[in-house]
C-alpha cells in the first residue's frame, strides 16, 4: 500500500473482488472486516458493459439508509488513495452515489449506496 492511502472506503460488493480491485485500481487492496449499521441491502441489475465485463455478475449489491440501527450491512474496510477513489467512482454505474457512513469499529469512511 502506499503512504498517501489515507482514505477509507466501505465495500460491501464487486469491490472485495480481487479480480475488479486489479482492474479498477492496479492492485489487490488490503482490508479488515467491518460493518454498517442502519442501511439494508438489496441486488440491483448492472447493464454497463465494462462493469459486466469486470465484476462477471450480472446482479451486484446495493445499500440503502434504512432508519433501522438493528440492520446491519457486513464488509470490508480498505485504505486507499484518492486517486484510487476516483477509479472507485468510475467503476460504480449511475444507479450509484458515494456518501459517508460510520462503520461499526468507528471510524468514518465512503460507501456506495443507491442513488
Amino acid at each position: 500500500m502506499t503512504e498517501d492511502a489515507d482514505i477509507r472506503l466501505f465495500s460491501y460488493g464487486t469491490l472485495q473482488q480481487e479480480n475488479v480491485q486489479i482492474a479498477s485500481f492496479g492492485r489487490k487492496l488490503a482490508g479488515e472486516p467491518d460493518a454498517i449499521r442502519g442501511f439494508r441491502r438489496e441486488m440491483l441489475e448492472i447493464t454497463d458493459p465494462a462493469v459486466l465485463e469486470t465484476s462477471g455478475e450480472r446482479f451486484h449489491p446495493v445499500v440503502m439508509p434504512s432508519g433501522d440501527a438493528s440492520d446491519l450491512v457486513e464488509g470490508t474496510l480498505f485504505r486507499i488513495t484518492g486517486e484510487e477513489l476516483a477509479a472507485a467512482d468510475r467503476y460504480e454505474v449511475d444507479d450509484y452515489r458515494r456518501v459517508e457512513a460510520t462503520t461499526v469499529s468507528g471510524l468514518l469512511a465512503w460507501v456506495y449506496v443507491r442513488a
